[in-house]
Order: C-alpha cells, then structure tokens, then sequence
C-alpha cells in the first residue's frame, strides 16, 4: 500500500516538473541590467527593437527589461546616453539562447521547451548583465577648457574670433 502511494507521490511530480520549464525554474526571474556612465549622471534612453522607449533614467541605474518581444524572439534594446558637454553615445542590448533551455530535454519535456520558457521569455539571456559607457568630451568643451585647439581661416571667422587668435609661429 506505501509503494503504491510513494509511485502515485512520485508520479505527480513529475507531471507537475513535466508542467514547468527548466529555464523558468533554474533562471525564470526578470533581468536586471545595471547601467553607468562615466561621468555619471548621463540620461539614457532605452528602446525596443520597434523604436519604442522603454526606460529613461539617469546613470547609475539598475535596467529592468524583458527577455522577450513575443514568442520565440529575443529582445533587443537600444540605449542612448546624453550629457551636456559630452558626445551622445548608444550602445546595445542583446539577447542569445539560454543555456537552461536546453534544460528542457531532461527536466521540461516539450511543454516546458514549446510553451512554457517561450511564453515566459525564459528561453532568452540578456548581454551585457552590466554597462559601463564612456563618454567623450564634445570638441567645444575642450575649447572652452582651453585643451583643444580650434581651427578657422581668417575669412570666415567673426570679429571675436579675428581677436582671440594668435599666429602660429614661423607662418606669418
């Protein structure tokens, strides 16, 4: 009487692990990215691949996104970071096959592999888990600073300009 109630136990189980995804089970909770820029405080605007905005934040943060966009199909997300005084700079989000979906011959069986990770976008990892954007300074902010050098022909700069230059020596 026990064997049969331990094989009905054990049976139900495995309908149940059968029922469920290996990639939802072992990696099924949402992405986190985190994203910085140096500087920080960049504003960063993140889109799907159809060019709709997702997020908007400012450096650090912490990006949380969906694996997905439908079934069967990987997200992909485009960031832009923007900082006055610095060059804009976009970077990707990608995504590629998760390991643990392979999980699925073993564990998921095929509702797991055909429905479940699909469904959920579990069958899906982002990359990078982690962005760290450089931003370079705009060529106008060296200038102001005074580490950068502006060129411009004599005829078409402005009065200001006319008396801000210096020669360059030996070309006078």
């Amino acid at each position: 009487m026990k064997s049969i109630y331990h094989i009905k136990r054990a049976g139900i189980g495995l309908l149940l692990l059968s029922l469920c995804g290996c990639a939802s089970i072992v990696d099924g909770r949402t992405p986190k990215v985190s994203v910085n820029s140096s500087p920080e405080g960049a504003r960063v605007t993140i889109t799907d691949s159809e060019g709709k905005e997702v997020m908007n934040d400012k450096t650090p943060f912490v990006a949380i996104l969906k694996r997905s966009r439908g079934y069967f199909k990987g997200a992909q997300y485009n960031l832009v970071f923007e900082l006055a005084g610095y060059k804009r700079a976009e970077t990707k989000i990608t995504s590629s096959l998760n390991g643990w979906y392979v999980g699925n011959i073993f564990f998921g069986g095929l509702i797991g592999m055909l429905v479940v990770d699909p469904a959920t976008g579990a069958m899906w990892t982002l990359h990078p888990k982690m962005i760290e954007q450089p931003l370079d300074k705009e060529q106008a902010a060296l200038i102001r600073e005074g580490k950068g050098v502006l060129v411009v022909l004599k005829q078409q700069a402005t009065p200001n300009e006319l008396r801000a230059m210096q020669p360059v020596p030996g070309n006078q």
